[in-house]
């Protein structure tokens, strides 16, 4: 795209008058909105990463009730810091966030670095974030780009670029930057957002409602429906798993994963893949022994549960076993406990165990 184009057929100012005017009369009260701390801004960007805004607001109450300041986060144990955020998904978040918040403890004194580049070397801190937080927080003149910003300016001008190839990520970039008004870049980002969020919706936009729609080329043309233009995501594979519940004199066995990785960090009950022709009863007892070499007997069924993660998903049978013999020796896992089944909340675990943690309740 030649974004020559935007200058050309648009009138920039008018672009700004319009829009800014609209944000501060309209925007959503957000609790990380009533402050300029740094720190609520950038934790709230983060929570908000692949996450809708009526999910990540209780995270946010929460995670500010327990960490209140960066210090609190920086001494906090992980294991701590990944159960308040239990349920969120995309759990790298925390882990980096947790590291960036020790680095900021120990580097700068607590304050959060208010220069781009120093900002940006932090762990988790992409492009997005580093120009969120340096211009909410601190008025520095950075342009957002997020799915939000990608939809409302694929249809103010029309762009064909797809939204979802990161290979797009530069054109719709410098419009961005080109649009955006250096003064205020703030609240300029935030209605940008704010309009894709509430008004320029990837269904139905509410193009009547729009303070842009004398500037929206995807009105003019009655293309709204076209743009964002996405290119077809390939199928997301299913995978089947067995895990085993394993009991021993009343506890029952975790174990923890690596901390880098997926669910980095978390614990978990034992399992595995289910491979080619297995009877499920088989590959529980097959991973038990692979995973954390125990000899078990399987007691029951328990139940059946799915998960979507963002590229593939599960389908998990799980069974309770009973301990036969051996002492845990772990494959991948870095951790054990035997734990009294009242004690399990006390953990972090990953989604998909939530959704089958309440059987093992109401089997004991």
């Amino acid at each position: 795209m030649d974004t020559t184009k935007i200058s050309k057929t648009k009138d920039i100012k008018k672009f700004r008058n319009l829009l800014l005017p609209w944000y501060r009369e309209n925007q959503r009260k957000l609790p990380w909105r009533e402050s300029k701390d740094p720190y609520h801004i950038w934790i709230s960007e983060v929570m908000l990463q692949q996450t809708q805004v009526v999910t990540a607001t209780p995270y946010f109450h929460r995670f500010m009730e327990k960490f209140p300041t960066i210090a609190a986060l920086a001494k906090a144990d992980l294991q701590l810091v990944l159960k308040m955020w239990e349920g969120l998904g995309y759990y790298a978040r925390a882990r980096n966030f947790h590291k960036a918040a020790n680095i900021v403890a120990e580097k700068y004194d607590g304050r959060i670095p208010g220069d781009y580049e120093d900002f940006r070397q932090l762990p988790g801190v992409g492009g997005y974030i580093a120009a969120a937080v340096q211009s909410i927080a601190f008025g520095h003149p950075y342009a957002v780009v997020d799915g939000n910003v990608k939809r409302v300016l694929s249809r103010l001008f029309e762009i064909e670029a797809p939204a979802n190839d990161t290979s797009s990520l530069k054109i719709y970039q410098q419009v961005a930057d080109e649009l955006l008004a250096r003064e205020n870049a703030g609240d300029f980002n935030q209605a940008v957002m704010e309009l894709g969020a509430m008004v320029c919706r990837p269904q139905q936009p509410d193009c009547s409602s729009c303070p842009l729609i004398s500037c929206c080329a995807a009105f003019a043309n009655s293309t709204q429906d076209k743009f964002p233009i996405k290119k077809p995501r390939k199928k997301v594979p299913e995978y089947h798993h067995v895990i085993g519940v394993i009991e021993k004199d009343g506890r029952l066995l975790i174990t923890k994963r690596p901390e880098n990785g997926l669910l980095g960090g978390f614990w978990e009950f034992p399992g595995g893949e289910v491979q080619k022709n297995d009877r499920l009863e088989d590959a529980c007892l097959r991973e038990i022994k692979s995973e954390v070499n125990l000899d078990v007997s399987i007691s029951k069924y328990l139940t059946r549960v799915r998960h979507a993660y963002t590229h593939f998903k599960v389908i998990a049978d799980v069974f309770i076993c009973q301990y036969v013999s051996g002492e845990p020796a772990l494959n991948e896992a870095v951790d054990y406990r035997w734990v009294d089944p009242d004690d399990i909340d006390s953990y972090p675990f990953p989604k998909i165990n939530h959704k089958f943690i309440p059987f093992i309740k109401s089997n004991e």
